[in-house]
């Protein structure tokens, strides 16, 4: 038999689902992949309940409902103030994992390489790679998870540099870029002709005082930021896969077209039923982030008590904790561990590292009270259950 894809030799499997599946075969309570146990908003589950008897129940325009489109672009104006035509600049994929593979294809010709902060988000190494580009890595430095501007552009000014990936607020760390940093990345992109991918699927759970800015606001960028975003963190709704590219109209062009055969088109009767989330007041997002700080404050509360070292989080909903007192030289062999022996299941740091890092383990609190109190009651006993 001949070989198979020597690209796809690059990397493992999702070690997030995987942590899911090990977590499941054993019983453990899953805080490793980042869904919530709570309901969706009622709004929407209304009307989709509506939508199931009277459609639409058939392919829908390949880069997404009109209707669907027209609530976004209004939305992203209200909280970006930037102007978005529905028509020309907006590609509804099936969820952002499919917008950013959609974008990177888009833009990227095998050999140009793709600047990417580490620590990242798993999928940005392995979308670079399929797209026979190269990625580079720039280390934020923990516990602040800063990046030294110097390091920043010796990777951009590297030759055939096409991209840089910011996920803002970031998975796993929890940063919020200042404006500050935002800028200075900005200069950098137009100084050496990049674009920037952002993933801002965590644009609404912030925690005061700090605020997420978007990139394609500053100066300059709209035209050179390409947005990946999804409704599933904001509205709870991660198993819809709903997703959607935010580009100028020329590379949205692209993106379309590789969409179309990529996918054909997100859900039709999901993206009738969700159009009542896009056009939710200030009222919800203010309610949004008092709930994810209640969680956040309750279970890094619980850590706090139990005597673990852990980074708190500026935006999103992960906590990175330190395991070095427990002595392992191997996360994943700890995790795995931790689900057997503690109940409780997180993902290896070194997943998200390009770094040599295997000190640190993620955790996520997108739970209801009842489990995060049954998660720290079970890791209450980790310092017996889990040194070496």
């Amino acid at each position: 038999m001949k070989a198979l894809s020597r690209r796809t030799e690059q990397f493992t499997d999702s070690v997030i689902r995987r942590m899911t599946r090990i977590s499941d075969e054993f019983g453990a309570i899953n805080l490793s992949q980042g869904f919530p146990d709570f309901e969706p908003p009622s709004q929407i589950t209304d009307r989709l309940q509506e939508v199931a008897k009277e459609g639409p129940h058939q392919y829908a325009i390949t880069f997404g409902a009109t209707n669907f489109r027209e609530a976004l672009a209004k939305k992203q104006k209200h909280f970006s103030g930037v102007d978005v035509n529905p028509d020309k600049e907006i590609v509804i994929t099936c969820g952002s994992t499919e917008a950013m593979m959609a974008s990177m294809m888009s833009i990227c010709n095998p050999g140009d390489k793709v600047v990417i902060f580490s620590p990242f988000y798993e999928n940005y190494g392995a979308d670079t790679i399929l797209t026979g580009a190269i990625p580079i890595y720039v280390p934020l430095k923990p516990p602040a998870f800063d990046f030294d501007a110097d390091e920043l552009e010796n990777a951009i000014r590297q030759p055939g540099v096409k991209a840089l990936v910011l996920c803002n607020p970031s998975n796993p760390c929890g940063k919020v870029f200042t404006r500050k940093e935002l800028l200075m990345i900005a200069d950098l992109a137009k100084k050496y002709d990049i674009y920037v991918i952002t993933d801002e699927v965590y644009e609404h759970i912030l925690y005061k005082p700090h605020e997420h800015v978007y990139m394609a606001s500053l100066p300059g960028m709209k035209e050179r930021t390409i947005v990946c975003n999804s409704l599933s963190k904001t509205y709870s709704v991660t198993g819809w896969r709903l997703g959607y590219v935010i580009a100028p109209p020329k590379i949205a062009e692209r993106v379309k077209k590789v969409h179309d055969f990529l996918t054909v088109g997100a859900a039709a009767p999901l993206m009738e039923a969700a159009v009542v989330g896009l056009e939710f007041k200030d009222d919800y997002y203010e309610s949004l982030q008092k709930h994810y700080t209640h969680m956040r404050n309750l279970f890094i509360g619980g850590l706090k008590n139990i005597g673990l070292t852990f980074t708190e989080p500026q935006g999103a909903y992960y906590v990175l904790l330190d395991i070095s007192e427990f002595g392992y030289e191997d996360d994943n062999v700890f995790c795995e561990q931790m689900i057997q022996k503690v109940g409780v299941a997180a993902v290896p740091g070194s997943s998200f590292f390009r770094e040599d890092v295997n000190h640190l383990i993620r955790f996520h609190f997108a739970k209801q009270d009842a489990t995060l109190l049954e998660a720290l009651d079970r890791l209450a006993d980790i310092k017996k259950k889990m040194r070496k």
